[in-house]
């Protein structure tokens, strides 16, 4: 008689072992597949900044065909944009035949472009050890606003076209944040133990 109640104890003790073991595998389980969801979110919102990033430099290279296509392609346009694409695309074109070397400019504006899009790498690589260059895009995505509003009406741009610089600030920094909040919990799940 003895001998099966503590045979019954050992059983209960080990259901009750095992019953804690399923109630904290479901927990860690929970934290895993969320830790995984937001790496994952945060390295998509990361490659789309660098697509973005590497794309605008590589267009800038080839500007005075782009404008020619652009102007071509603006009659449809609002009469005021469609003035003010080819304005520029005469204005490019001109100052390559007569200065050329003025699109060395752009061409550097270009590889600033395609190695801000490197730098992204880092973060994409280890999102909690380079939460830095988030920041630092961050702070360029809102440093935008001033630059394109103070240089705009110095430089002759059209209001519309500052809207226009602007929204590359104001869209950036959309994923940028999402990342930021992202890396934030993944540096929370870490100090968990996760």
């Amino acid at each position: 008689m003895k001998t099966l109640q503590t045979t019954q104890i050992g059983d209960a003790g080990t259901h009750f072992s095992s019953h804690i073991e399923t109630t904290r595998t479901p927990i860690k389980l929970s934290r895993t597949i969320n830790y995984a969801h937001t790496m994952r979110r945060v390295k998509t919102c990361i490659k789309i900044i660098i697509a973005g990033l590497f794309l605008s430099g590589i267009t800038a290279f080839p500007l005075e065909t782009e404008l020619h296509l652009l102007a071509n392609l603006s009659g449809a346009a609002p009469e005021y944009l469609h003035s003010w694409i080819n304005a520029v695309y005469q204005g490019v074109k001109v100052s390559n035949q007569v200065y050329p070397f003025l699109s060395y400019g752009t061409d550097w504006l270009a590889f600033a472009h395609i190695m801000l899009a490197v730098l992204f790498i880092g973060p994409l690589r280890n999102p909690v050890k380079n939460i830095w260059v988030i920041e630092f895009g961050m702070i360029a995505c809102v440093a935008i606003l001033p630059l394109a509003f103070i240089m705009g009406p110095i430089r002759g741009i059209p209001l519309f076209w500052t809207l226009v610089d602007c929204s590359f600030g104001v869209i950036g920094i959309i994923p940028l944040y999402i990342s930021y909040i992202g890396i934030k919990k993944l540096q929370q799940f870490n100090s968990s133990g996760l």
